[in-house]
């Protein structure tokens, strides 16, 4: 839609919230096509792990540079988080929200020309660094519209796409293989491409941010954007009281002083706890099979599935149980599970597969509170800032864990289950000591 300004309603009775009202239509097509985003991340990173079988026949690669193509697209996603939650929260969600997918295509369109293992990584981490942009630009911008008492299912539903894309990386992986013969490999990386072309034109007409508006005092333009979303009975006031940083002034430092410092170390590690193990899995997932004695692409539909599955159980439950109960359940019994399977010698490989799937299932189910906590725990002047900073951290760490994975792989599946148990440790420790509950809270209290 087309929004032009109007003047601010001069109405004296008090209009209902926005955080109280009703899931309509609009809420959920916005859900829809802010998922585009974790659906390409997902289906990107799971992609790769398949192309090594064609690829490696056209390109000479080493196990070096298996390492160094699959973590080119983490960097590009922590630059991307670091430099774009930023730049949206100074000039708006809308235009990075609709240049995003054209980025995405152009670059995909150019894996048909690549010929050396060194353009293979640029394009990689060119794919990243627009997926990283898309983390705080889409996410921030579905927050700012969602009711309270919806908030955590439907940005918690972004995210289990990131599953829905991983898992249909390798239908389309063996669609390419079928097809493409021996440059099966090309059409894997450039279908990412053909996905975000949807997307550009699923974007186009959504509106700015109300909120985002609001923070620049841009005021006709929020009403506008309320009255042509929710109706002529909401207004201005809507919104609530204004968020605003304390010291008046937003800026990167913001989120590292108080009183946001430890929600962002809390959101950062505890993000990078999550991926570690579930990017290593994805970027190896054909490797990381063959060493239980599973092998093809149906087993991998399988595992990702399972990623599905819990994603599903865990957006019934994040609103009832809560978001620091769920991370707490969630990373404790993955490091229980992990430390015995690693751990106990001898142990049969469809006992091992079993710890593998017990993740997925697991991790599944509480993975989209990366994108859920750093929305509720921040307000809008850093709220993009914030969640491009918990993107960038924890991809970071995760393209080291992805880097070393196969050599990792060389010392046994254990070595890989020891190591997840202790990060998945690591993140219990976290949760346990600055995780802050925000279920239920309207958007302005849980970021206060």
């Amino acid at each position: 839609m087309t929004l032009t300004p109007t003047r601010t309603s001069s109405r004296t009775a008090t209009p209902p919230l926005i955080d109280d009202a009703p899931l309509s239509a609009f809420h959920r097509k916005l859900t829809v096509f802010s998922s585009a985003g974790p659906f390409i991340d997902g289906y990107a990173i799971s992609i790769i792990g398949l192309t090594w079988p064609t690829m490696t026949q056209a390109v000479p690669i080493s196990t070096s540079d298996q390492g160094l193509i699959a973590a080119a697209v983490l960097v590009g996603i922590f630059v991307g988080g670091l430099v774009f939650g930023r730049v949206t929260d100074a000039v708006g969600r809308h235009r990075p929200y609709v240049a995003v997918p054209l980025a995405i295509l152009v670059v995909s369109m150019l894996s048909f020309a690549v010929s050396n293992v060194w353009q293979i990584l640029a394009l990689r981490f060119l794919t990243g660094l627009a997926i990283g942009a898309d983390y705080p630009i889409a996410t921030s911008l579905l927050a700012e519209f969602l009711p309270s008492k919806n908030r955590g299912r439907m940005l918690g539903a972004t995210f289990v796409v990131w599953t829905a894309g991983a898992a249909a990386a390798p239908a389309i992986a063996m669609m390419c293989t079928a097809w493409g013969g021996a440059a099966a490999w090309r059409w894997m990386l450039a279908s990412s491409g053909f996905l975000a072309l949807v997307v550009f034109f699923m974007r186009l007409h959504t509106p700015e941010s109300a909120r985002w508006l609001q923070s620049k005092g841009r005021l006709d333009e929020a009403e506008h954007v309320i009255t042509t979303v929710f109706g002529p009975q909401y207004d201005i006031r809507s919104l609530g009281e204004p968020e605003s940083v304390p010291e008046g002034k937003a800026s990167y430092g913001t989120v590292f002083r108080a009183p946001y410092l430890t929600r962002t170390l809390f959101v950062g590690i505890f993000w990078m706890c999550q991926v570690i193990p579930l990017f290593s899995i994805y970027s190896f997932s054909y490797d990381l099979l063959a060493t239980v004695s599973i092998k093809g692409n149906g087993a991998e539909f399988f595992l990702n599935a399972l990623f599905v599955v819990g994603g599903v159980a865990g957006l019934l439950l994040v609103d009832r149980v809560g978001r620091k109960n769920l991370l707490i359940y969630s990373f404790g019994v993955i490091t229980v599970v992990w430390f015995l399977a690693g751990l106990i010698p001898g142990l049969p490989a469809l006992v091992t597969l079993a710890a593998v799937c017990i993740f997925a299932i697991l991790n599944g189910g509480s993975n989209f509170l990366e994108v859920v906590y750093p929305n509720e725990l921040f307000p809008t002047e850093v709220r993009a800032t914030a969640t491009g900073i918990g993107t960038a951290a924890s991809r970071i760490g995760a393209a080291v864990a992805v880097y070393l994975m196969p050599f990792a792989l060389q010392h046994g599946v254990n070595v890989v289950l020891i190591a997840g148990a202790i990060v998945s440790l690591v993140g219990l420790a976290v949760t346990l000591a600055w995780g802050v509950e925000t279920a239920g809270k309207s958007l302005s209290t849980a970021a206060g």
